[in-house]
């Protein structure tokens, strides 16, 4: 057992040489030790902060971590065995953690300890740490009664294992979908460089011709430039219709994960003392009520629903005016805004992409990080779990703060979407020693085909920076405690204020033009395309924000039932909140909320509106940017009080403290081009 990698991770973890055989037993050892340990914890006949908390966060930092490498493994290297022993583990590992919040004899040393004049002594990161904490136990049950815990424990147990199989069935449904053409003459109107993608995928699987999937690179260039009509549909039906009872035989049919995912939810809240489990939710996050919340989407989603009628007018009237379509439907809808983009600006997305190879965009990124927090990113050769995989060191003043992992592109057995994670998070430790944070970033972007460089859409650049804003909050965190270092601690509609902060700087020329470089000329964004690009920012973003209040509300609605015979009306649900905030309607197919991995798999179970929230406070800081005539000191106050404090203190006086007053809509508002809405 002493050469299992997995128990003896180091500073990074030795990826080329991770077994899949090898995960089952250092798990359980880890655990094992674990509760030895505890059980030593609880022995003691003194309780203080190190021989206590210190002594706990110790313990399941050792678990968590391993278990955080599997978990990644799990979403970015898939396989039939890793999946098997993930599914298998993840029982343990949940009642593990369950077992530690619900312990009345650690709660009870951690009341001891919050009670007594040490408490007076701890650093205010410290203090912190230990009010969560107290939450925490309050919230996994320590005071309830023990049958009432074993049943909270079950329900936390079957919660992890239908996310987990909910994901895995998303992922399944969009792996196994594939058409096949034996020539290129349906997909007229795909850009060359998508058409190579099809092409490298059919070679993949060792036949010719070309190989369209669902993977999000696919399905963009397929929706959104495809002239060929019926290929739209088509992909627009597999990619709606995933993991439910219309694909693949009802194999991956997530129905039945949905409905039992909203009753155990609705269970645990009422163990816990809430009426649903929004309430629940709520209560680690800055919002106050659902009913908070509630109205702040449908004051935002009346605000945006004018423009989002003007949007969808004017995409109805190219449609039947340029492209002989009478009545667009919802597969015409990204193909007829990009004609209309096209035809009113005078730009393609084909066309910007040809000036982002992926090279230069990372050194446009670094430059600007540089810019902004004078921190340098260094590549550094260290084991990875895919070849497309690379890694860097954070430096400042010379000396390494932190690493980044990137894995940037899509490939099947890899989770969709977009994500940063962290394997570990800084933390100084008793003999003064400083552990360094360490993160994942990764994304699903168009891969490179043969010898020619990836390059990438505007779009995908403003993924980029958006997951570089998370790991920046990960990384530039200046707290030593490491439950509330970086992203932990911080409240869950907070976290995308870094984040989304970070999008607004790939609408500045200068950030643009450092990062550009034709593939032809070498030349780099002309200020003329750039400005097109600008004068286009909010096309279609009534559109865009009534879709996101769709999601959001209906997150909110399903999350705020108190009666567990309403769970099954979901889908009613959904088209009650259509009514109200969409203006185009899908077709009666559409089971998009069966692949809504971010609610029902992703941890962000009625908190879905944090992009909303959050992006009125990100909208509002970079406002102190464009205000500034010093990026540089502005930079640093940005991190001084929002990113280095991480969890250690509320985002509300995190953000008061950088802007100096509460956050406006005002901001959100100009940006979006609504300022002048009723």
């Amino acid at each position: 057992m002493s050469d299992n990698v997995l128990l003896h991770l180091g500073e990074e973890p030795r990826f080329d040489q991770i077994k899949t055989e090898d995960i089952k037993p250092a798990l359980q050892t880890a655990i094992a030790e674990a509760r030895e340990q505890i059980a030593a914890i609880k022995a003691q006949t003194h309780t203080d902060w190190a021989n206590t908390v210190e002594k706990l966060t110790d313990i399941t930092e050792r678990v968590g971590r391993i278990w955080s490498v599997v978990s990644h493994l799990n979403s970015v290297v898939d396989t039939p065995e890793l999946r098997a022993v993930y599914n298998e583990l993840m029982p343990e590992i949940t009642i593990f953690f369950t077992e530690i919040g619900q312990d009345i004899e650690l709660y009870n040393r951690f009341k001891i300890i919050k009670n007594s004049a040490e408490f007076d002594t701890l650093s205010p990161a410290q203090q912190t740490k230990l009010n969560h904490d107290l939450r925490d136990f309050v919230l996994s049950g320590a005071e309830l009664p023990p049958e009432q815990q074993a049943e909270l424990a079950q329900l936390q147990t079957e919660g992890a294992q239908l996310g987990a199989k909910f994901a895995q069935n998303v992922q399944d449904a969009t792996d196994a979908f594939g058409i096949y053409f034996d020539d290129a003459a349906p997909l007229a109107g795909i850009p060359e460089d998508s058409i190579a993608m099809f092409a490298a995928a059919a070679q993949s699987e060792g036949k010719t011709g070309y190989k369209i999937g669902l993977q999000i690179p696919h399905y963009l260039a397929v929706i959104q430039y495809a002239d060929n009509r019926e290929l739209r549909e088509q992909i627009y039906r597999a990619y709606v219709t995933r993991a439910s009872e219309l694909s693949d035989e009802g194999k991956f049919d997530n129905t039945a994960n949905v409905e039992q995912t909203l009753a155990n939810a609705l269970k645990t809240a009422k163990l816990l003392g809430f009426k649903n489990y929004a309430e629940l939710s709520l209560a680690t996050k800055m919002a106050d009520t659902p009913e908070q919340v509630l109205n702040f989407l449908h004051d935002l989603a009346r605000r945006a629903k004018p423009f989002a009628e003007k949007d969808f007018a004017e995409i109805k009237a190219f449609a039947r005016e340029n492209l002989n379509i009478e009545d667009p439907q919802s597969w015409d809808l990204s193909y007829a805004a990009e004609k209309l983009r096209q035809a009113k600006y005078a730009f393609s997305e084909t066309e910007v992409k040809k000036y982002f190879p992926i090279s230069k965009v990372l050194a446009g990124l670094f430059a600007q990080i540089k810019k902004l927090y004078g921190i340098e990113l260094a590549e550094k050769t260290v084991p990875v779990w895919h070849k497309d995989v690379r890694y860097f060191e954070l430096k400042q003043d010379g000396q390494t703060i932190g690493g980044v992992y990137m894995d940037l592109y899509a490939r099947e057995g890899k989770r969709g979407g977009a994500w940063m994670d962290g394997y570990k998070s800084r933390r100084r430790f008793a003999d003064g020693t400083l552990q360094l944070p360490t993160a994942y970033l990764v994304c699903n972007f168009t891969p490179p085909v043969g010898d020619k460089e990836a390059r990438l859409s505007h779009d995908e650049i403003i993924t980029l920076f958006h997951e570089t804003g998370h790991g920046l909050h990960h990384l530039l965190t200046q707290v030593d405690e490491v439950g509330v270092s970086g992203i932990n601690g911080v409240e869950w509609d907070a976290v995308e204020l870094p984040s989304q902060f970070m999008e607004n700087f790939v609408w500045e020329y200068d950030v643009l033009a450092q990062m550009s470089s034709h593939e032809e000329t070498g030349a780099v964004l002309p200020k003329e395309l750039f400005d097109k690009m600008h004068a286009a920012k909010n096309f279609q973003r009534g559109m865009f924000l009534v879709r996101q209040m769709e999601f959001a509300l209906f997150d909110m609605e399903i999350y705020h039932q108190e009666d567990e015979g309403r769970l099954k009306e979901w889908p009613q649900i959904l088209d009650k909140v259509r009514q109200e905030v969409a203006v185009t309607q899908p077709p009666a197919y559409n089971r998009f909320a069966l692949s809504f991995s971010h609610i029902f798999a992703g941890g962000y179970s009625a908190g879905y509106y944090s992009y909303a929230w959050a992006e009125v406070l990100s909208a509002d800081a970079y406002a102190a940017f464009e205000e500034s005539d010093d990026v540089a000191e502005t930079g640093r106050r940005f991190w001084k009080e929002v990113l280095a404090v991480g969890g250690s203190r509320s985002a509300a006086e995190s953000f008061k403290a950088f802007r100096g007053r509460e956050p406006t809509l005002d901001a959100l508002l100009r940006h979006s081009g609504f300022d002048n809405a009723a």
